[in-house]
């Protein structure tokens, strides 16, 4: 997605080098409330499927959000006694909390989460994590839906989860199958720029992820899985559903008035040479002007029916010049979100204020056009006047793309600076590649699994509790503030005993 403010944020997408350091590839979150019977059986589980199919280094991280019972004492001692084993507390309940303070601290390339009660198969963990690995994809999804997943679930939960994701299909114009699914990754890279972005702490954190990921371009890969219902698992319909239709009405919105900087997530192609930018040859064009004809056949309707209204009241001049600024606003704003894909507020004024300078061209065309029709003929017939205008309307059409594509909306990406980038220099070892974040510092060759080497810690002073749960570890308060408008720490409250959440709703 380009905007006329960035050419966007995040590298080409490449494969994760293997080494032999001992930073971890993969991390595998579970988040968990109140699972002191569930949560040891999942971790032993999990560990054994890791460690007999996976083969880079991994972790296990599990997330308490704020357990009442002995979960935090089992979460302990499993750190304990297994070393890919990482146990961390939070005092506030949210499972998208949860997996936005873990995910931010943590160095893993690749992230991930799954339900303690493991209802999807493991065995579509490593396809899950395989298209990050391999640098084909951003995201990647578990599906129940799919045609080749196989799920055994109650009719009350098949409902539900269909239910909502026809409610994102047609609300949000959501491409995934399955938002809800607790089986998903994502690239650290791509995490670090999104995760600032999502502002739900709760369930709806899965879907309001997706969509921003999907509206900023980036690919979501989807896994069809074999799941299995749990019949322990409670599910809230009036609560969930009242969140969920909040959170569709609040990302609807900000998609809508354009408020998301989406542009940070934009990606340029790899580095196949076919993808490789090409001087003197226009970038796109072939999908502009399929735009560019869609908004002016619509504007030109617009137009005709605006003229035939003024037409009634006032001269043919006036109509003419009345119908033309109205459609021209209209069409510049058209044209500015759906045909040259700038979105957000900066620059709309000066848009605006140079598509006024096309349509003083455009005027000039039709009104010179009426002007010879009314010298040639005393009363020219209304459909005369309308066959005189769409013919000059087509003559300005083609110079108002043209000018649109090279003043108007030009690219100007000289002008903007890019704050991700990827780099190889030289780390341990000159030839491996090291992936370099900017502000972040750098992560180095991915590994494979160690022998015998000790375990990284799991470093969890070195931010507050506030700023993780956020999204802005490492980002200075004052900056902050300004970008994203809110206060530099979250103020933690206290847990309320009868504030319960289910495991899982869909």
């Amino acid at each position: 997605m380009r905007t006329d403010s960035s050419p966007g944020n995040l590298p080409a997408r490449e494969h994760l080098p293997a080494g032999d350091a001992g930073t971890p590839v993969l991390d595998v979150v579970i988040p968990v409330y109140n699972e002191e019977k569930d949560l040891q059986p999942c971790v032993l589980r999990l560990r054994d499927h890791l460690k007999r199919t996976f083969p880079y280094a991994f972790r296990i991280t599990i997330a308490d959000n704020a357990s009442t019972d002995t979960t935090p004492l089992v979460s302990r001692r499993l750190e304990t006694e297994l070393p890919e084993v990482r146990a961390f507390r939070l005092e506030q309940k949210g499972r998208g909390r949860a997996l936005r303070t873990v995910w931010s601290a943590s160095e893993a390339p690749i992230l991930a989460y799954m339900d303690v009660d493991l209802s999807t198969d493991l065995n579509a963990l490593l396809p899950l994590v395989a298209p990050l690995i391999s640098g084909h994809s951003d995201l990647a999804i578990g599906s129940r839906l799919s045609r080749s997943s196989r799920v055994v679930r109650g009719a009350k939960r098949e409902f539900i989860s269909r239910s909502y994701n026809l409610i994102l299909r047609g609300s949000l114009q959501a491409r995934f199958s399955d938002a809800q699914c607790g089986f998903k990754a994502i690239r650290r890279d791509v995490a670090q720029v999104l995760l600032p972005l999502v502002e739900d702490t709760g369930w709806f954190f899965d879907t309001e992820m997706l969509v921003l990921a999907e509206r900023a371009g980036l690919r979501i890969h989807e896994v069809p899985v074999d799941w299995v219902d749990d019949p322990d698992s409670t599910v809230h319909i009036v609560k969930t559903a009242t969140d969920d239709l909040k959170g569709v009405w609040r990302v609807g919105r900000a998609l809508a008035t354009g408020s998301l900087p989406l542009d940070r997530l934009a990606r340029p192609f790899g580095d196949d040479p076919r993808d490789r930018e090409i001087k003197d040859v226009p970038n796109g064009l072939a999908r502009q002007l399929v735009g560019f004809c869609v908004v002016g056949g619509l504007s030109t309707l617009f137009y005709l029916l605006l003229y035939s209204g003024f037409r009634v009241f006032a001269g043919s001049q006036i109509a003419n010049a009345l119908a033309l600024l109205v459609s021209a606003i209209a069409n510049t704003a058209a044209n500015r979100r759906l045909t040259f894909g700038v979105r957000g507020r900066g620059g709309a004024v000066r848009h605006q204020a140079q598509g006024l300078v096309v349509f003083g061209i455009g005027l000039a065309l039709t009104s010179g056009s009426l002007a010879a029709l009314n010298a040639a003929s005393s009363d020219p017939a209304h459909s005369t006047e309308l066959a005189v205008l769409i013919a000059a309307n087509l003559a300005a059409t083609v110079l108002r793309f043209l000018l649109f594509r090279a003043w108007v909306f030009a690219d100007r990406r000289d002008d903007v600076d890019s704050t991700v980038v990827a780099s190889h220099v030289p780390a341990h070892n000159p030839s491996s590649p090291t992936y370099f974040m900017a502000g972040q510092g750098s992560y180095g060759p991915l590994p494979q699994r160690p022998t015998g080497a000790p375990h990284p810690t799991y470093d969890t002073d070195r931010f507050r509790a506030g700023e993780a749960a956020d999204g802005n570890v490492g980002v200075p308060p004052l900056e902050r503030s300004r970008e994203w408008g809110r206060d530099a720490t979250m103020q933690l409250q206290p847990v309320r005993p009868h504030d319960t959440e289910s495991r899982e709703y869909r």
